[in-house]
């Protein structure tokens, strides 16, 4: 297979060199990071999701030591503020359905019937226990191959300490794991007195988390904030900008002025099944790469595949070899590990996995067509 260019946007371990990206003729007002690195080893990126959730409640240290444990190359932290300012790791904003916050605050409870996590302290924090997700409607539920529901001792934690244990574990293992922070719902926190993203990217560069080369993404779904992160807030980190929804092609050449790369569904990067052998790919990635953006996909699951699929493993062929995705975030990293590392270890294959094309190729390269088709 032939490996496409070797200059792109992505954060490399070791051996890295960095320079100012200049996207289509317009700087941003905080470079972001240009590096050159062998994806032989690396590709693509696989992202813990909220720690190895799909063995153990997600967010807990206990998750993000497993995560570690199995290599993956970096591990997401979903953080949201106390009401005394301190981010802590968590998914939801709200407490209810990992924690039994019904019982230890059943009178804390707001008016829409949940529970915040900005309404209360640390310290209150710290008394409740973090259990498996609740909520019925998740493909794996009934198939009995996560936690034990309201089962273990297992706390809210901050992102401090999330820290601390993986570059403590990156020491102590000699493997540089890199992070994954998401700044959740930054209006409503600013609705609560907040400001989420400004606490966070204080935590990060006390912990050294501070330039474009820094083992990190830093992700989220709200535009304006991802903007605001970059420009006003002038963060070097790279950035990751969110989506839920097909974007056109106008909006993924705009992304390109703000951030390093696209989160999106897996599905729209592979919407479907073409044949017995092949899936639908859309051109999502390749306009992405187009643009000099990394595509990082979510989630991989072994016990909640697409209907369409018939196995992970030609799942993470068509995610992959086919469509070219950057990164995949897993709630079982170590199955696309194993997968990749078999992948790359077949003979003669050389490097299977495709890179972003040449920054300059994509320069001054305008769009054909308003948004991305879907299939190709």
């Amino acid at each position: 297979m032939k490996v496409r260019g070797t200059v792109f946007r992505i954060l490399g371990f070791a051996g890295i060199m960095a320079a100012c990206a200049v996207r289509n003729g317009v700087s941003d007002e905080v470079p972001q990071g240009v590096v050159l690195m062998d994806q032989t080893t690396a590709a693509p990126i696989v992202i813990a999701h909220r720690g190895a959730s799909g063995y153990l409640p997600e967010h807990t240290t206990e998750s993000a030591a497993m995560a570690h444990a199995m290599d993956a190359d970096y591990i997401e932290q979903d953080c949201v503020l106390s009401r005394d300012g301190i981010p802590v790791v968590m998914h939801d904003v709200t407490l209810d359905d990992v924690t039994n916050v019904a019982e230890v605050f059943a009178d804390r409870r707001r008016s829409d019937g949940h529970w915040y996590v900005w309404d209360f302290t640390l310290s209150e924090l710290r008394t409740l226990n973090v259990t498996e997700r609740r909520t019925a409607n998740r493909a794996w539920k009934n198939r009995g191959t996560r936690f034990p529901l309201e089962s273990g001792h297992f706390r809210i934690s901050t992102l401090e300490e999330h820290l601390q244990l993986i570059q403590g574990l990156n020491a102590s293992r000699g493997r540089v794991v890199g992070i994954y922070p998401e700044v959740k719902e930054p209006q409503k926190h600013r609705d609560a007195g907040l400001d989420a993203s400004a606490a966070i990217l204080k935590v990060l560069d006390q912990y050294g988390y501070n330039s474009a080369t820094s083992p990190i993404f830093v992700q989220c779904f709200d535009r304006e904030e991802v903007i605001r992160i970059r420009r006003e807030l002038q963060c070097r980190l790279p950035l990751i900008y969110l989506l839920s929804k097909m974007p056109t092609a106008e909006e993924i050449q705009e992304a390109a002025g703000f951030c390093d790369g696209l989160g999106v569904q897996q599905t729209l990067v592979v919407s479907g099944r073409l044949s017995e052998e092949k899936g639908i790919v859309t051109s999502l990635v390749d306009q992405a790469h187009a643009q000099g953006l990394q595509v990082h996909v979510w989630t991989f699951r072994s016990d909640a595949l697409p209907d369409f699929v018939d196995d992970g493993h030609q799942w993470l062929e068509w995610l992959t070899v086919d469509s070219g995705v950057d990164g995949i975030f897993a709630d079982q990293p170590d199955v696309v590990l194993r997968w990749r590392n078999q992948r790359l270890s077949q003979p003669g294959q050389g490097n299977p996995f495709r890179l972003l094309k040449q920054r300059n190729a994509a320069a001054g390269r305008k769009s054909k067509s308003a948004s991305l088709p879907t299939d190709r």
